[in-house]
C-alpha cells in the first residue's frame, strides 16, 4: 500500500527549477514542473540529437503488467500510474497492448509467466492470428496484455522537449553544468539531478547495466505491438517501429562496456528468427547499447537533500516510470508529500 507523509516546511511552490539531464527522466520532470508554473531550465551536456543518452537506446515499452514477472510491486504501481500520464500528455501514444509467446519447449516458462502476471487474457492460435496476421501458424497460444503500450524513444523524446518549451520551459543543450554550479547561481532555486550513471560520484551505489539492441528493417512482417518471446536466459522482444523497422532487445548484462557482443547479437537475431523466419532476410540497420543506471536493489530512488533532489536508478524501466516519478517530485516540492517507497530524505 502506498504510504505518504507530509513535511511541515514545504518549499514555496513558485521556486525556479533547474534540471540536469534531458533524457526521459529529466524531460518528464521538466514538463510537469513547467506545466505547474515553475520557471524551468533543463540542462543537457550533449547536443539535441541525444545520441549519447541511455534513452536513445531504449525499447520504450510501457508494460507494467508484463514487468511484474520479475520486478517488485512498486514497478507495477508506478508504471500503471505512468500510463495514465502518458495518455493525458501525449494522447497519440499507441496503446495496442503487448503479446507474450513461446514455443512448445518453453511451455513451463510460459505458464510461469502467466501465473506471475495479471491483466492478460489467453489467445489460442486463431485469436493470435486475428490480432497479428503475420504470426498466423507461428504459435499455439499467446498472452495478450491489452492495456499496455509502447513508444519510439527517438521520436517521443523530441516531442517531450517541444512540449517543455511550449509550457514555458527552457532547454540548454551542450550545457555541462553541475548541481553545485546551479546552487551557486541561485541558492533559492531547486535543482533536480537526472544524470543517470553520470551522477555516480555523488551516488556511489549506482552501477551501469548494459542493454543491447539491434535495429532491423523488413517489409515481410507487420506487427502492431511488441512481442515478447519467452527465453530460458533473458526476456527477448521484438518492438515495431515506423518505416518497417523493428527493434530487437534487450539484454541485461552486468557490465559497463559499450557495444554489442557476438553472443548477444546471435541471441537477439535468433530470437527474431524464432518469432518469424522472414526476419532472417531482414536488413540490419544498427547495433547499439546503453548503460542503464541501477541501484543494488534495481529500484528507482528520489533522493532529497535540502533544495537538491536526485531522480535515479530507473534501471530498465525508464520510459515506464519517468512520468510517475516526476509527478511524485512535483507533489513533494509543492505540497511536501513524500512517497515512502521511493523517496529518501537526508
Amino acid at each position: 500500500m502506498l504510504q505518504t507523509t507530509k513535511r511541515p516546511d514545504s518549499p514555496v511552490s513558485i521556486s525556479p527549477v533547474s534540471i540536469i539531464g534531458a533524457g526521459i527522466a529529466g524531460a518528464w520532470q521538466a514538463l510537469l514542473f513547467a506545466q505547474a508554473g515553475h520557471a524551468v531550465t533543463l540542462h543537457e551536456r550533449g547536443d539535441a540529437g541525444m545520441t549519447d543518452a541511455t534513452s536513445h537506446w531504449a525499447g520504450g515499452m510501457l508494460a507494467p503488467w508484463c514487468e511484474a514477472e520479475v520486478a517488485e510491486p512498486i514497478i507495477s504501481r508506478l508504471g500503471q500510474r505512468s500510463l495514465d500520464i502518458w495518455r493525458r500528455e501525449l494522447p497519440d501514444t499507441p496503446f495496442n497492448g503487448s503479446l507474450v509467446v513461446a514455443h512448445p519447449r518453453e511451455r513451463n516458462d510460459f505458464e510461469r509467466f502467466a501465473r506471475m502476471t495479471e491483466g492478460h487474457r489467453r489467445l489460442d492460435a486463431a485469436g493470435l492470428a486475428e490480432l497479428e496476421p503475420s504470426l498466423e501458424s507461428r504459435f499455439r497460444e499467446a498472452l495478450f496484455f491489452p492495456a499496455e503500450g509502447h513508444v519510439e524513444p527517438r521520436r517521443v523524446l523530441p516531442k517531450l522537449h517541444e512540449r517543455i518549451k511550449a509550457a514555458g520551459g527552457t532547454i540548454k543543450f551542450d550545457s555541462g553544468v553541475s548541481a553545485k554550479d546551479l546552487a551557486n547561481l541561485d541558492p533559492k532555486g531547486i535543482v533536480i539531478d537526472c544524470r543517470g550513471l553520470a551522477a555516480r560520484e555523488e551516488q556511489p551505489g549506482l552501477r551501469g547495466v548494459k542493454g543491447e539492441m539491434i535495429l532491423i528493417e523488413t517489409c515481410e512482417v507487420q506487427l502492431s505491438r511488441p512481442v515478447r518471446l519467452i527465453h530460458p536466459r533473458w526476456p527477448l522482444y521484438v518492438i515495431p517501429r515506423e518505416d518497417n523497422l523493428f527493434m530487437l532487445g534487450a539484454t541485461s548484462i552486468e557490465a559497463e562496456d559499450t557495444g554489442v557482443s557476438v553472443r548477444s547479437a546471435l541471441e537477439l537475431l535468433g530470437a527474431a528468427y524464432a518469432v518469424h523466419p522472414a526476419f532472417g532476410e531482414a536488413r540490419i540497420v544498427e547495433f547499439g547499447s546503453g548503460l542503464r543506471p541501477a541501484f543494488p536493489d534495481n529500484l528507482p530512488r528520489i533522493g532529497i537533500r535540502g533544495e537538491k533532489i536526485s531522480v535515479n536508478g530507473l534501471y530498465r524501466h525508464g520510459f515506464l516510470l519517468a512520468p510517475a516519478l516526476a509527478e511524485l517530485t512535483l507533489a513533494f516540492v509543492e505540497r511536501g508529500q513524500i512517497d515512502n517507497e521511493v523517496m529518501q530524505c537526508a
